[in-house]
């Protein structure tokens, strides 16, 4: 058994995952491993073309020892570039994702399908789970007897918008981290000793839960290590409010229900309105900060969704890596005395952007009041469409500068329900407030939630003519039933003040 480039960045994550990844895989959950491996592969082969004229190491799961055989003899032959350049050295396996064979010893290339390498848009330090695949790869290179000269990250640059072709050297970012990789090679034995003795047994190693995780990643085995171990699924434990160190720092001295805290006063204001709710079974209204914001509405009030897919290379003018891209919206005008419903879903296979916002300004006038849920993602969307269609620039902006969130009550805890479970998202909001709209989406046809929607319409061009149109009444239904819903929330928040 191979020990690969993956186990390795588990480990340095958390030993337990590892242990079970290798001996008790069937606790954890690869729900989503197949769309990230595609969506990496797709980029991984792009990159590619950054150096041509490369030999590919075809994968075979079952063929690892010959395909290292057959990348010794390409380096042999003076081959100068690989793609999945196979090495195997003490069980460890590492493929390189482009590998270069130069004159002054070799440089590895690996690609990553993000738009950053950092742990946040301000940081300039590279993320560690970066470095720890990298910094494998060297290590098995160098104890093989090769010498190397470099070590780059290649990722997408989100920085990048398409022109009328797609330019793949402006598309992607390369960065030499060969200083941080050598630093890095004590760390690498020290880490490959620990995880061999942790695997060297049959017994799950005993590591409670903590910030790791989430950190890099959301461990698959959550549902494992947090449910069915610790019992942690109910909802009136301390990690309804968040997963932050303060949070951990409590668990560890077992308080962990909300009925074990004798000290309300270490939570902040809005975490002592979660924790009573929940203790009291109670409905928290601020009615006067309620009124505030229901007095900035003016009617008609036009409630807006949208419906968005991303590119991760951009196949459109003016797309940049992950762009939400908008297909569909669904409008409900709500005059008070009546209700006007419009919407508009586009063809699917083409750049839906123009007729979007043709469309959008179409139905929406100037100086009107505009409200949407979590407003901050449709005035993003509504930013991007005023710099990509200049003649619609204008009247886009007045939209998006009268968009009001619906999120805000909810958010400041002006109303905070305990069926919320320390969240303000309209999943958690709408269930509580309007019971019925629960069942309401339960009874949708084949499209329920947000990502369905998105996978739905990327699906659409594959499907034959009975399904595209199954599909695509399906996702008119479910995006009504989204503006519907912030109409019944907004009734409801008006009732109470009355």
């Amino acid at each position: 058994m191979f020990f690969s480039k993956s186990k390795y960045t588990r480990g340095t994550q958390c030993v337990k995952s590892l242990w079970l990844n290798t001996y008790n895989k069937d606790v954890l959950n690869s729900s989503n491993k197949s769309t990230k491996t595609d969506i990496g592969s797709k980029v991984g082969d792009l990159a590619c073309e950054l150096f041509p004229s490369g030999v590919k190491i075809k994968y075979h799961k079952d063929k690892l020892a010959e395909n290292c055989t057959q990348t010794k003899k390409l380096l042999e032959n003076h081959q100068e570039v690989i793609y999945e350049a196979t090495f195997c050295y003490d069980g460890i396996l590492i493929m390189i994702d482009i590998l270069q064979n130069t004159k002054d010893g070799m440089i590895i290339n690996e690609v990553k399908s993000s738009t950053s390498l950092t742990k946040t848009p301000t940081s300039k330090e590279i993320k560690k789970t970066y470095i720890d695949d990298c910094a494998l790869q060297y290590y098995v290179l160098s104890n093989l007897g090769y010498k190397i000269k470099q070590v780059n990250l290649i990722h997408l640059n989100s920085a990048y918008h398409r022109g009328d072709f797609l330019d793949i050297n402006q598309l992607f970012k390369i960065n030499d981290i060969t200083d941080k990789v050598i630093q890095n090679q004590e760390e690498v034995r020290k880490n490959l000793k620990y995880f061999e003795e942790i695997l060297s047994k049959k017994e799950e190693p005993n590591i409670d839960i903590g910030t790791h995780c989430f950190n890099p990643y959301d461990c698959d085995g959550y549902e494992y290590c947090w449910v069915k171990q610790r019992n942690l699924c109910e909802n009136e434990n301390i990690f309804s409010i968040s997963k932050s160190n303060k949070i951990f720092n409590l668990y560890r001295k077992n308080i962990i229900n909300f009925k074990d805290i004798k000290d309300l006063s270490i939570f902040t204001e809005n975490q002592q309105i979660q924790i009573r709710a929940s203790l009291n079974k109670e409905i928290h209204i601020n009615k006067e900060n309620i009124k505030k914001f229901l007095d900035t509405l003016t009617y008609p009030i036009y409630h807006l969704d949208f419906e968005t897919f991303m590119q991760t290379i951009p196949e459109y003018k003016g797309i940049k890596p992950y762009m939400q891209i908008p297909f569909q919206y669904s409008l409900h005008i709500d005059y008070k005395d009546k209700l006007e419903h419009k919407e508009f879903l586009s063809e699917c296979g083409i750049d839906p952007r123009y007729e979007f916002a043709k469309k959008l300004i179409n139905d929406i006038p100037k100086d009107v009041c505009v409200l949407s849920y979590n407003a901050s993602f449709e005035k993003g969307v509504i930013r991007n469409l005023a710099l990509a269609f200049p003649e619609f620039s204008e009247h886009l902006l007045n939209i998006e500068k009268n968009i009001k969130d619906l999120m805000i009550p909810f958010q400041n805890k002006d109303y905070y329900h305990y069926k919320m479970q320390g969240s303000y998202s309209i999943k958690k909001v709408l269930p509580a407030l309007i019971p019925d709209m629960e069942q309401a989406y339960k009874n949708l046809n084949l499209i329920h939630n947000g990502s369905e929607a998105m996978q739905s319409f990327e699906s659409m061009q594959n499907e034959d003519e009975n399904k595209r149109k199954a599909l695509r009444q399906a996702l008119l239904e479910y995006c009504k039933l989204d503006t519907l819903a912030m109409v019944k929330i907004l009734k409801h928040l008006e009732e109470l003040i009355s």
